[in-house]
């Protein structure tokens, strides 16, 4: 199923790419929980405040995108973690 409303996912893979300023940019992998399906985004694609990056195991809400069904789009994290361990 392409397109449509909002989908639930995981994310299961971060692979470098060689993009941005220092060349470690990543691309993620998200596989969707309804049709188990794969599709992959890069940083640009996550919607929040602050440092853009999500974690293998998340979970996450996304949209695919209607030009490139093979690609997720406005992803969301729905596991947000504690402020504490990111000052550890």
């Amino acid at each position: 199923m392409t397109g449509g409303g909002p989908r639930l996912g995981t994310i299961v893979d971060r692979r470098p790419n060689g993009g941005g300023l220092s060349g470690s940019a990543g691309l993620y992998i998200v596989r969707d929980d309804e049709d188990e399906r794969y599709y992959t985004f890069d940083y640009r694609q996550i919607v929040t405040e602050g440092f853009r990056t999500v974690r293998t195991g998340e979970r996450v809400r996304f949209h695919i995108r209607a030009e490139r069904p093979d690609q997720a789009e406005f992803v969301i994290r729905l596991d947000q973690p504690d402020p504490a361990e990111c000052y550890q």
